[in-house]
């Protein structure tokens, strides 16, 4: 056997779950197609927001706890400043669902945050042009991430309690046995008596079952230069922030590259047929929206990205992740289809595959992450 547990994609889910399952003594045998900290995933693009105040829902706020605490733990134990605390703004009318969502996250955790009226928002944060009748909810808790940094260290960390991990060894073949799972990566094979999926966009070839209940969508991701003082769109005075505006979800971060401010929508540039739709190129015409929406809500930014960049990810028709054992087999985890927002809570995810890998379950409640609820007849 060359392992107890295999882990096959090496992005964010992958290195946190190998991280975790490696400190907790298991062996750990990782494959990745591409190199470590790679850019053809879901998590790349130099920053990543953080948030607990969620628009997803409250019922997530334990696990981006978790996920907090750990994001401190991988930052002390590898030297690296993975984490920059600016607080998440979000923008939006009050009645909003999403701007519901978030108060409830926190009144019913008690997390550390301040409503700001429409004066209060726009005199505070004059970056923003600010509708009628929309508020702030500034959540203290919330911040910037740094992927490719995020994932590079997971690596080390997982190699450091010695795990090996095989990049550029892309997996071809995985058959199940009463006793073992067999993987055949770059012409050679390999056992270990689990496998945990945390492929990302390519779920699809590696799960069969889960394919028709993972859609590709393109990440695409766009830097602004601003038009004045570049100190104005500093982390210290502009917190990464979330928009909902007349249809339009915007989303950002400060400026981290001493140039330019990040913003990116959400679902907005249509469906891919699968991997090898990828593309990193974009006709032009396709990033005006987004500077259209720079240009309404961001007056201080040049309306033309300076740079852009594309990446990829699953997404199920409830936006809700699968994390579960594949169906059929007990020696297979399967973690996919985040939906675009599952970067944030990696190492939560690597705790509970870790869990469910070694224990069998988790502190965490994960029923609204059942495969069942797609694969039952």
């Amino acid at each position: 056997m060359d392992a107890d547990i295999a882990v096959i994609g090496l992005g964010a889910m992958g290195s946190m779950t190998a991280w975790q399952l490696a400190r907790s003594g298991a062996s750990v045998l990782g494959f990745e197609q591409y190199g470590l900290g790679h850019d053809r995933g879901a998590s790349a693009g130099e920053s990543r927001l953080f948030r607990m105040a969620y628009h997803e829902g409250a019922a997530y706020v334990p696990m981006l706890r978790r996920a907090r605490a750990l994001w401190q733990e991988l930052s002390d134990s590898s030297g690296l400043p993975l984490f920059r605390p600016t607080g998440c703004l979000s923008i939006g009318l009050p009645e909003l669902p999403q701007m519901r969502r978030v108060r409830e996250s926190v009144d019913e955790h008690g997390l550390d945050h301040e409503i700001l009226d429409p004066d209060v928002l726009a005199a505070r944060y004059p970056q923003h042009r600010v509708h009628d009748g929309e508020i702030g909810i500034l959540d203290a808790g919330g911040g910037v991430l740094r992927p490719e940094l995020a994932v590079l260290a997971a690596c080390a960390q997982a190699q450091r309690h010695g795990a090996r991990l095989l990049p550029h060894t892309p997996v071809e073949n995985v058959r199940f046995e009463d006793d073992r799972v067999r993987i055949t990566a770059a012409g050679t094979e390999y056992t270990a008596r689990t496998v945990v999926f945390t492929a990302g966009p390519w779920s699809r070839q590696l799960v069969p079952g889960l394919a028709p209940h993972l859609t590709l969508r393109p990440l695409v991701l766009t830097w602004f230069a601003p038009t004045g003082d570049p100190a104005e769109w500093a982390p210290e005075r502009f917190p990464a922030f979330i928009r909902d505006t007349d249809g339009v979800h915007l989303f950002g971060v400060p400026m981290m590259d001493g140039m330019s401010v990040k913003t990116g929508f959400a679902d907005a540039f249509g469906d891919l047929s699968g991997t090898d739709e990828y593309t990193r190129d974009l006709d032009e015409r396709r990033l005006r929206p987004i500077g259209e929406a720079v240009r309404s809500f961001l007056p201080g930014l040049h309306p033309d990205p300076v740079r852009y960049s594309v990446y990829m990810d699953a997404y199920t028709s409830d936006r809700t992740a699968v994390v579960d054992r594949v169906p059929g087999t007990e020696r297979a985890l399967v973690l996919a289809g985040f939906s675009g927002h599952g970067f944030k809570l990696a190492p939560a995810f690597g705790r509970i595959a870790a869990d469910l890998a070694l224990r069998g379950g988790t502190d965490l409640d994960l029923g609204a992450m059942s495969a069942a609820r797609f694969t039952a007849a």
